[in-house]
């Protein structure tokens, strides 16, 4: 596979604005780093339907052959093309050290979900490939979608669209569909709707109240947090909830806000905890991380978020 090459990530810098301390012993285990080191790989050639290249987050030690990684496809928020590279690096990073293989286009309008679905296909086929270093070491069985703003969307239309190959979508600041143009670029209404498997983790935060609002703010359309979750079908594995303080861009944070981002207030370590420990549930079978997430558990407790919903038992 052509590369510019493999580099391993370093350290992160201690933050610069933190959040409230984790609330329990899920979200604190899953916000510290995983046990494993991470590389990351930059593709010289395209790996989606534009011609965008790709970056892909690992374990630097994937073990022999037949050890298989379950695989994330990320889905940027709104962007030029490409997306500017490192905008979400210590988020993506942070789920290869949990033993996730993250493939994300560097595409900058990924909401119709194309793209992401294309960097999935890419990246699975690396696993086929006796040349790749990812020959024989992804499990095509455990694919998940995770993405940010139209991403957000990007990532639930690559799960809905994907025939069930996409397990699970954590999608961070959904964009209300009053924002979608055209339509398509956002999560519909008939597709969330007619949604047959799958499960689903939204996430936005308390001061993101113009673009991912929790409570409706008016029109017909799914214009709130809680217009999606309610239009999410039951026989979907679903939770909804809101990190307090947190706005628009702040899953963008290295960990702290980057300087001169907007919609920044305290930086990307509220959403290491529950989102990994959902992806380690879904596709790792955790089952401490399933608890968290059932009706009472630790999410529903926990200091850092607010207006937690969830059917899960």
């Amino acid at each position: 596979m052509a590369a510019l090459g493999a580099l391993l990530l370093l350290a992160a810098a201690p933050v610069q604005a933190a959040p409230a301390p984790a609330g329990g012993p899920v979200e604190a285990k899953y916000e510290k780093p995983g046990p494993m080191r991470v590389a990351k790989l930059t593709l010289r050639g395209p790996c989606d339907r534009k011609g965008d290249a790709c970056e892909i987050f690992y374990p630097a030690d994937l073990g022999p052959e037949g050890t298989l990684h379950p695989v994330i496809t990320w889905a940027n928020g709104s962007d030029k093309t490409p997306s500017p590279a490192g905008k979400y690096d210590f988020f993506l990073g942070h789920l290869a050290s949990w033993g996730f293989v993250v493939v994300a286009t560097r595409d900058g309008v990924t909401g119709v979900g194309g793209t992401v679905l294309d960097a999935a296909n890419f990246l699975l086929a690396q696993g086929r490939d006796p040349a790749s270093p990812f020959y024989r070491r992804l499990d095509p069985a455990r694919l998940g979608a995770v993405g940010h703003s139209q991403g957000a969307s990007g990532a639930a239309n690559a799960m809905l669209h994907s025939k069930g190959a996409i397990r699970t979508a954590v999608l961070f600041h959904l964009p209300q569909q009053a924002f979608c143009k055209p339509a398509d670029n956002c999560l519909t209404t008939q597709d969330l709707e007619a949604a047959a498997g799958g499960s689903v983790f939204y996430v936005s935060g308390t001061s993101d109240f113009i673009i991912s609002p929790d409570d409706q703010l008016g029109g017909s359309k799914l214009n709130s947090l809680n217009a999606y979750y309610d239009h999410t079908p039951e026989r979907l594995a679903k939770a909804k909830a809101l990190i307090r303080g947190a706005n628009h861009n702040d899953v963008t944070g290295r960990p702290g806000c980057p300087p001169g981002m907007g919609a920044c207030k305290q930086g990307v370590r509220a959403y290491l905890g529950y989102p990994t420990a959902w992806l380690a549930w879904r596709l790792q079978g955790a089952a401490d991380a399933r608890r968290a997430f059932a009706v009472g558990g630790e999410l529903f407790q926990a200091p850092r978020w607010t207006r937690v919903r969830g059917a899960i038992r």
